[in-house]
């Protein structure tokens, strides 16, 4: 097929025909494609799955990391090891479009590949790769590791995502009304429409933008000087970058940037909306900042037979199938460590990205608690945790190897290696009680705990994130009452969240498994209901045509 004048493959929903170009640094779509990192990747692959779904008039653009992000290995001790691996992909089809941009006042080649609707039931995908021959080595790495350590490869991906995404849009001559931006990382596409237009109101028209960083430190930002000197402001000069972009120190930050740009902006809860607000409304001349809810897909993500025997009223099938899915889950935990878990178990399961705020080991910070749960004989408890640290970020490395070496003492504490979406869906199916337990307000969304309910776990949170819209305590989960947080110290925060889980644990969800089955199985259930379509990425890929891409 030819790519030069490209449209949307399939028919088209009238209430969605409105062209839209969806930037993002990660998608993750299905296992096969390893070029997403965590929680952002996730997001913007149900995005996709849910465009393909809705028949919406959408494409993505992305980039093809020839390593992925990386995979999560162990050394000798069983402690994280830092594997990157090329990853070799037959089912992306060669567009055949390869095009040139400058980074570093340097030309560099860039192919498009294509992920077709079909193949994993996605709206369009286009990668772009600058891991050609043509390309000299270091040009060639760009697209090498998601989100480098390197600072002046990062700001170079970012220039890719960015000015070369906007660029392969017009050699696809697709002509979006919207560019979407999933994060900031894609932002200097918006200087790339300043010269195609000459006008910021144009580019004002066709851009939003979607923030998922709850705190201004967690924002990207880079000298400006060097994103000068690799090309970043496509030819403008810095001080018209300033004062476009009203950003007069030293460090351009990339989202205050695109909230300038943007003609509306989201956060991704109603929280994090009010917290977004909260965060960047002290600045002159922002957009205004709306919330949609993030949602996962639920066709992809969701066990059916489990809703099927809920929606028969079928208590038996429903428990037998919850029992097998678990069972099946713990044949990985057996062969990743050796341990045996029991399918009748009570089983929590801490699985996320790691990042110091989400407190992943937060019930070993008072043993004398953790020993009495993991040690009841009456009221056995089983714990697994699994997720990837940034390969940089020593202290949640560290956290991960503590982990591993506190699982050692015990035989009904696993930790695992390997989460991607695969190995994702497993742990849901393994869980009981999915348990998140970041510092409030720090989870932008989370949304991991809505593909928890969608396989039969029960949620037990903090009150952050998409958490506040869905948990009514003791009915459909369990969440930790809010403190007034902002007037407590960290270690205060911290002790008093730990307590609380701590009593909700002991006192009410350890004993509700065991001594009353049909309660805790309605919980179970009306968890399932409530994700059902309220966090179906459905709801969300429409909510972005209605709040965001009408003008």
């Amino acid at each position: 097929m030819s790519f030069r004048n490209y449209q949307v493959p399939y028919e088209i929903n009238e209430q969605f025909k409105k062209k839209a170009a969806y930037f993002s640094m990660e998608f993750a779509i299905h296992q096969p494609l390893k070029i997403y990192s965590g929680g952002l990747g996730f997001l913007a692959g149900s995005h996709l799955r849910s465009a393909f779904e809705l028949n919406q008039n959408l494409i993505g653009v992305g980039i093809l990391w020839k390593y992925g992000y990386y995979d999560q290995a162990r050394n000798q001790d069983q402690t994280l090891q830092v594997t990157f691996m090329e990853k070799m992909y037959s089912f992306l089809e060669d567009t055949g479009i390869k095009y040139q941009i400058m980074i570093h006042d340097h030309p560099v080649w860039v192919k498009a590949y294509y992920l077709a609707p079909n193949t994993f039931c996605s709206a369009p995908l286009f990668l772009l790769s600058t891991d050609l021959p043509e390309n000299d080595y270091v040009s060639q790495t760009i697209t090498h590791r998601l989100y480098d350590a390197n600072v002046a490869t990062k700001v170079a991906q970012f220039i890719l995502l960015g000015v070369g995404g906007a660029k392969l849009i017009d050699e696809l001559n697709f002509e979006p009304e919207v560019y979407h931006l999933n994060e900031a990382h894609g932002f200097s596409a918006a200087f790339y429409l300043l010269n195609k237009y000459k006008s910021l109101d144009e580019v004002k028209k066709r851009l939003v933008f979607t923030t998922h960083t709850p705190e201004e430190a967690g924002n990207e930002k880079h000298d400006i000087y060097l994103c000068h000197k690799m090309g970043y402001f496509c030819g403008l000069s810095l001080d018209e970058v300033r004062k476009l972009t009203g950003i007069d120190d030293d460090q351009f930050n990339h989202s205050l940037a695109a909230l300038r740009f943007a003609r509306k902006a989201n956060g991704v809860s109603e929280l994090h909306g009010h917290v977004s607000r909260a965060l960047w409304g002290k600045y002159e001349g922002i957009c205004p900042i709306t919330h949609v809810t993030n949602a996962q897909n639920w066709r992809y993500w969701a066990d059916k037979q489990l809703y099927r025997f809920a929606e028969n009223i079928d208590t038996v099938g429903f428990d037998d199938r919850k029992m097998y899915l678990k069972k099946r889950a713990f044949e990985i935990v057996a062969d990743q460590t050796g341990k045996v878990f029991d399918s009748n178990v009570l089983t929590i399961v801490w699985a996320r990205r790691f990042a110091g705020y989400k407190r992943a080991d937060f019930l070993s910070w008072d043993m004398d608690r953790f020993e009495k749960l993991l040690s009841n004989k009456k009221h056995p408890v089983q714990i697994i945790f699994a997720g990837k640290p940034y390969p940089v970020d020593y202290p949640a490395i560290s956290q991960f190897n503590n982990l591993v070496h506190l699982s050692k003492n015990y035989n009904n504490v696993a930790v695992l290696i390997g989460y991607e979406l695969g190995l994702s869906k497993r742990m849901k199916q393994a869980s009981d009680v999915w348990l998140n337990n970041p510092r409030v307000p720090r989870e932008a969304s989370g949304t991991s705990g809505m593909t928890a309910a969608m396989n039969g776990a029960v949620n037990f949170s903090t009150d952050d994130g998409w958490i506040p819209e869905f948990i009514n305590h003791g009915n459909n989960g369990f969440v930790v009452p809010k403190a007034d947080y902002d007037n407590m110290s960290t270690q205060q925060q911290d002790d008093y969240d730990l307590d609380e889980m701590y009593k909700i644990l002991e006192e009410q969800i350890v004993p509700m498994y065991y001594d009353n089955k049909e309660t805790w199985r309605q919980i179970t259930q009306n968890g399932m209901n409530d994700v059902r379509f309220q966090f179906d990425s459905n709801r969300m890929a429409e909510e972005y045509y209605e709040k965001m891409y009408k003008i």
